[in-house]
């Protein structure tokens, strides 16, 4: 009998082992979670944990790099530092197929926000004062249009 009958009159399917889904919709209920895109390893198990995330190592160095020329007193240079070595990483998440926990969101994602963060940050250290590098109106209008 493919059915059971209860008390109250009513049945129940019986259940297989496999869930049966009628739509693509989620679940209400989360049963299980995803691996996320960024658990995949840069280098084979074989090498040892920092070697496997050499691109989030990179990419955390160059900023540890930049961080500290700005402590340094070197504020522009180092904010330059810091700006490219976020467009490194989206560079890095667009041209490698496995770039482990550099990897946080999907492949758009991260190298929209690495590269617009790093961008943003690069021109802005172009900009700062005094003696600016480059001169873009416009931006010169916003930064002191905030600034007021």
């Amino acid at each position: 009998m493919g059915a059971e009958a209860h008390a109250d009159g009513a049945s129940e399917p019986q259940r297989s082992s496999e869930p049966q889904r009628s739509s693509r919709r989620f679940p209400t209920l989360t049963r299980d979670t995803a691996r996320p895109e960024g658990g995949g390893r840069a280098a084979s198990g074989g090498f040892p944990a920092p070697a496997r995330q050499w691109p989030l190592l990179s990419v955390m160095g160059g900023v540890a790099l930049g961080l500290l020329l700005v402590a340094l007193d070197a504020f522009r240079i180092g904010s330059i530092v810091i700006g490219l070595s976020l467009l490194a990483g989206a560079v890095l998440r667009w041209a490698l197929p496995s770039v482990g926990m550099l990897a946080v969101r999907s492949r758009f994602t991260d190298m929209a926000t690495y590269g617009g963060l790093g961008f943003v940050i690069v021109m802005l250290a172009l900009m700062v004062q005094p003696k600016p590098w480059i001169h873009i109106p416009f931006l010169d209008d916003i930064v002191h249009f905030t600034v007021r």
